[in-house]
């Protein structure tokens, strides 16, 4: 069932480190590596069908912001749910053409230090990773018949990159749950 993140990081606060195995070139990744550029951390998974919906937006806005370092966490339980194992997330990063890190949280300690809660899930941070946006791509969903245009992402993200600030009005992210131990 879907789940609206009713909590966040409040604006402002500095990204939490990580250092997490990506699953594709299977080296480890940290966010100190992307220090001075804009960071955009997507919580996400190979199984859920909002993060399947969006794969191919998140494809097209890496290539419209090459300035950003664009990286995704998968932090799902993979006993319960092994469809998100790293083997099968590599697949799903192959198969939907995602360039970017994809890294795989296996203490979910990365997840509830960022509070992530659903799939997916964006944060947004400034050159400074001080967190800018924590929200939705768009009102598009699975089924709802809305057009999938990441409106509510790409304004964060054109702001960031301009050094302004985020328009007002954040909608929390909307997907599947996280699974947790």
């Amino acid at each position: 069932m879907p789940t609206i993140a009713p909590d966040s990081l409040p604006p402002g606060t500095p990204a939490p480190d990580f250092s997490l195995p990506d699953v594709v070139s299977g080296r480890t990744v940290t966010r100190a590596e992307f220090a001075g550029r804009p960071l955009l951390v997507i919580f996400l998974c190979a199984h859920c069908p909002y993060v399947v919906h969006v794969r191919g937006a998140l494809r097209e806005l890496a290539a419209e912001f090459p300035g950003v370092a664009f990286v995704g966490i998968s932090s799902n339980d993979v006993v319960q749910y092994p469809a998100d194992s790293p083997e099968n997330l590599r697949a799903f990063a192959q198969e939907s053409g995602l360039t970017f890190p994809f890294l795989y949280d296996e203490t979910q300690d990365v997840a509830r230090a960022y509070t992530a809660a659903c799939t997916p899930d964006f944060f947004l941070f400034d050159a400074e990773h001080r967190l800018a946006y924590r929200g939705r791509l768009d009102d598009s969903t699975p089924g709802n018949g809305k057009p999938l245009t990441g409106a509510d992402l790409r304004a964060a993200l054109e702001a960031v990159t301009a050094s302004r600030p985020v328009p007002a009005g954040e909608h929390p992210s909307l997907g599947c749950s996280i699974k947790w131990k």
